[in-house]
């Protein structure tokens, strides 16, 4: 069983950053593919960021690109999300998830992560 704990939410104003982080625990966390998703209020949750197993390859949603960064820590079994230049529509809560897939380019298909953190709250103000 794979345990996923986010952490580093928070309310900020629009401009600000933050950076999220999210700890794995019950198996081999440096194996697999991680993704950070979200959903704010009344929208379905989507892709924002997903890093490979080794953190060589990345990929990032067009509305986050340029903004937003995807990194991971394989000996501290943690995965990060860099925020910068926040809008108030990345207003969201925020999910980290773990990917069942072990390959080159990371999945951002949401159906290919099978474990899912309790989110984390990221309010930004205008």
């Amino acid at each position: 069983q794979v345990q996923l704990l986010e952490s580093g939410g928070g309310l900020v104003q629009a401009g600000d950053s933050l950076r999220l982080s999210c700890a794995a625990s019950g198996r081999t966390f440096s194996s697999h593919t991680m993704g950070w998703f979200r959903q704010a209020p009344g929208k379905e949750r989507e892709f924002v960021a997903a890093i490979n197993w080794s953190g060589g390859s990345t990929k990032l949603s067009d509305s986050v690109k340029g903004r937003f960064t995807i990194s991971r820590d394989n000996g501290k079994n943690t995965v990060y999300l860099q925020m910068n230049s926040l809008k108030p529509e990345d207003t969201a809560v925020y999910y980290c998830a773990e990917s069942w897939r072990i390959e080159v380019n990371p999945t951002t298909r949401e159906y290919d992560y099978n474990y899912w953190g309790q989110g984390t709250q990221v309010t930004v103000s205008s």
